[in-house]
């Protein structure tokens, strides 16, 4: 009997230090990487634009500085998003409305296929330009989490407005005469 609570007692004991071990292993771990961690800035309103050059579905490139002088709504979206889906065709036709105003449109896919992406585009028929970030290189350096995202790029290139979420046509409108050049 006494054989048998020993050896509970050591098998107790095992355990504990195994819990132990995983945990410190744990805390070892969470501290490696928070003191070895890059430092992500987190975009502000007034912040410059970070620039950046993505081909579209034509092959042109597009590159944020082009656009110095315009404001740009720049729409951060994934074909299988549902409030992206229903925010394109709204985008597309306040496009029409506002690109000879001086507001350009991009949209940006993350990193999907090109065939995802063209089909996407040939079934809402959008006129402008839709570029694919395949190495979610813009996406992270404008601190995207969120999809449907869009932010609005001001005409000195500074951030106006970063929106999360599913837009209305009444939202998209009220944002491009936001960063309209005057």
């Amino acid at each position: 009997m006494n054989e048998k609570k020993n050896k509970k007692k050591q098998n107790r004991l095992f355990m504990r230090s195994a819990i132990l071990l995983v945990l410190i292993a744990a805390i070892g771990y969470t501290l490696y990487n928070n003191a070895t961690a890059e430092d992500v800035t987190v975009l502000e309103v007034g912040d410059k634009a970070p620039d950046f050059s993505l081909v579209d579905l034509e092959g042109n490139a597009h590159k944020l500085s082009d656009y110095k002088g315009q404001g740009v709504f720049l729409n951060f979206w994934g074909t299988w998003c549902k409030p992206c889906a229903k925010e394109m065709p709204a985008m597309d036709r306040q496009y029409e409305q506002f690109k000879d105003q001086g507001v350009q449109v991009l949209a940006v896919n993350i990193a999907q296929s090109e065939f995802e992406v063209q089909n996407f585009a040939d079934q809402y028929k959008l006129s402008f330009p839709v570029v694919i970030d395949k190495t979610k290189s813009v996406m992270t350096a404008y601190n995207i989490i969120p999809l449907p995202t869009t932010v609005l790029v001001n005409p000195e290139g500074e951030i106006e407005r970063v929106v999360t979420g599913e837009m209305t046509e009444q939202d998209i409108k009220g944002f491009m005469e936001e960063i309209k050049p005057e």
